[in-house]
């Protein structure tokens, strides 16, 4: 049956902690997109297509023309960030897109000046923040809210989503304060500093019902207090880091040595990169919060607790090093030691020259789209459908996530099935065969 989802109608305020590389990437993208310089590429909302119904029926419309999405044309943005720069010369500092590019767009993106943000240096020691808010925890959670009811009365919105492109914070696990939304509270009140700049974010978002994916490893929206507080708003959350360069490969690969029943001994991961988060994951508290995302992917999809003669020996090391000249241009190399039948061993060398706001960009769109779509379909709490897009993707509190890119994929577009009324697809496919039979 189909599902009752509000039409998107109006416009849709995407709002941005974080006006560096990957966003100004994704809003310079939307205005050349809109202009007609260029295409859509690696979003799946506007370049992917569904299979709807028998493979008989030939039936694969666009999933833009499918689920009822908010229209590019639609989309007003805005953001904080901790330096001044509108996002035309936050782009151009990025150095992502071609200055030929962004003088085509530079009026639309002048326009778009950052906020101050809600910033506290002990969660990203390397960044020296001149534009940023004053006061306790509570304040900057009351002057985020004030920021966000303001932009959507400005710019005349329907509806917002905040969409975390903020650089990764020091790693931390979650602790009394995190523990119910009473005690959270209660903790922006005595200025807590266990509670980060994120997190203040999505309180402000989540106190309106505005939805919230979280693309950095941080612990965000995963802590109890505010799952509490979006089942309590009936508001979407998603979580958490961009699935970009090298995971994406390991999502990719190691699915198929799993399926193959192929065995693994080692994975080594090394990554160069020299854009503002190459400089915040310089400091090693920082990059403890990424390599635990990075970490689990192999795990989870290996599962060497029930495969322990192929993976239960798997040695997998993860570097990610500042390295200034190459910008936002990040390399990676994957060695892979596997084994085979008798045991035999083999190996897989991989060097991915990825451009990591280029594959993050469209990502940001899409769960802002998705976010969107399940505010207005009454889809509340935890988006376990969107983890096609996420590194570490948040599920039910005790449920087992899925890194499998291929089964998250079936999972996304089972969804937007059920959301519109057609038929969920397993890929049996016997019911052909059976016809087939029948008929002689």
């Amino acid at each position: 049956m189909k599902k009752n989802i509000k039409p998107a109608q109006g416009k849709l305020g995407i709002l941005i902690p974080g006006l560096g590389a990957v966003a100004t990437t994704l809003i310079a993208g939307v205005e050349a997109v809109r202009k007609g310089i260029s295409q859509p590429i690696g979003s799946v909302t506007q370049m992917g297509t569904i299979r709807l119904g028998k493979r008989t029926e030939n039936r694969r419309p666009k999933i833009k023309d499918f689920v009822p999405l908010a229209n590019l044309n639609d989309i007003v943005f805005g953001g904080w960030d901790v330096y001044s720069d509108n996002v035309y010369e936050a782009a151009t500092n990025a150095a992502v897109l071609e200055s030929a590019l962004l003088s085509k767009i530079k009026t639309e993106l002048e326009a778009i000046v950052p906020m101050k943000a809600a910033f506290d240096k002990n969660y990203a020691k390397n960044l020296i923040g001149t534009h940023v808010k004053q006061g306790t925890r509570y304040e900057l959670a009351q002057q985020v809210i004030a920021d966000i009811q303001n932009f959507k009365e400005a710019k005349g919105c329907d509806r917002i989503v905040l969409v975390w492109c903020g650089s990764t914070e020091i790693y931390y696990e979650a602790s009394d304060v995190h523990s119910t939304l009473e005690k959270f509270e209660q903790g922006l009140k005595d200025d807590n500093k266990l509670i980060s700049p994120s997190m203040i974010y999505a309180y402000a978002a989540l106190k309106q019902g505005i939805p919230f994916a979280n693309g950095a490893p941080n612990l965000t929206v995963d802590i109890p207090a505010l799952i509490e507080l979006a089942k309590l708003t009936e508001t979407p959350i998603a979580g958490k880091d961009f699935k970009t360069g090298q995971t994406l490969m390991k999502t990719i690969l190691a699915p198929g040595l799993a399926a193959r029943a192929l065995g693994v001994n080692g994975w080594f991961s090394d990554n160069i990169l020299g854009n503002r988060d190459g400089l915040v994951l310089d400091d090693p508290d920082n990059f403890k919060t990424k390599e635990v995302s990075k970490l689990g992917v192999l795990e989870d999809i290996f599962k060497p607790e029930d495969n322990p003669e192929l993976y239960g020996n798997i040695y997998h090391k993860i570097r990610i090093n500042y390295y200034p000249p190459h910008g936002d241009n990040k390399e990676s190399w994957d060695n892979i030691d596997i084994f085979g039948w008798l045991g035999y061993k083999m190996q897989i060398k991989i060097n991915f020259l990825c451009r990591d706001s280029i594959l993050a960009a469209p990502i940001a769109l899409d769960l802002a789209l998705f976010c969107d779509l399940a505010k207005r379909a009454n889809m509340s709490g935890v988006q376990e459908w969107l983890s096609f897009y996420l590194k570490s993707p948040q599920t039910a509190p005790g449920l087992h996530a899925e890194n499998d890119i291929f089964k998250q994929l079936i999972k996304l577009e089972n969804t937007l099935r059920h959301m519109m009324g057609e038929d969920l697809i397993t890929h049996l496919g016997l019911d052909y065969y059976e016809e087939l039979a029948e008929a002689k």
